[in-house]
């Protein structure tokens, strides 16, 4: 076992240090804490699964404005009222451009 010898005083700095970088942190996320809780956000995958689709539909759905959807860190994500929504409306799964059904 390897014992390291630091003054206090460096220590209570990285304490301090660490202090400061936990309480910017928290700060930073506070802004996004009610956007989170008020509403529950599902990835493509869970959006796929949900509504029974294939990855190419939901990119229609997106294309088309049919589906909001929010952008964090490159990813997708998706209010899952808006998906509910878009499930009620009984929307057809294979449009063609202009959004009519092919019948």
């Amino acid at each position: 076992m390897e014992v390291i010898a630091i003054q206090k005083s460096i220590l209570d700095g990285m304490k301090n240090e660490l202090k400061t970088l936990l309480e910017l942190t928290e700060n930073a996320t506070r802004k996004y804490t009610p956007i989170f809780k008020e509403e529950q956000w599902l990835d493509n995958q869970e959006v796929c699964l949900m509504m029974k689709i294939t990855k190419r539909t939901l990119q229609t759905y997106k294309d088309k404005g049919l589906l909001p959807y929010s952008k964090l860190n490159r990813k997708n994500y998706y209010k899952l009222s808006d998906v509910r929504a878009l499930l009620e409306t009984g929307l057809p799964y294979n449009t063609n451009d202009n959004g009519f059904t092919n019948q």
